[in-house]
């Protein structure tokens, strides 16, 4: 996942180089919906496996 949004992060910046503003802003916000839906599974994550470890 983390991957995904920084694939599109580099397509947003590249997009944004040659000067494709539509392009640019639709893969920034799909890398940031990205990165953000990442930082949630990875914190459930470590809460989930913090809590089987005190079981």
């Amino acid at each position: 996942m983390l991957h995904y949004a920084v694939v599109f992060f580099v397509i947003a910046l590249i997009a944004a180089v040659f000067g494709f503003g539509g392009i640019a802003a639709g893969a920034a916000e799909i890398a940031k919906l990205l990165f953000f839906v990442f930082l949630v599974m990875a914190v459930v994550s470590f809460v989930i496996n913090l809590m089987r470890g005190k079981g």
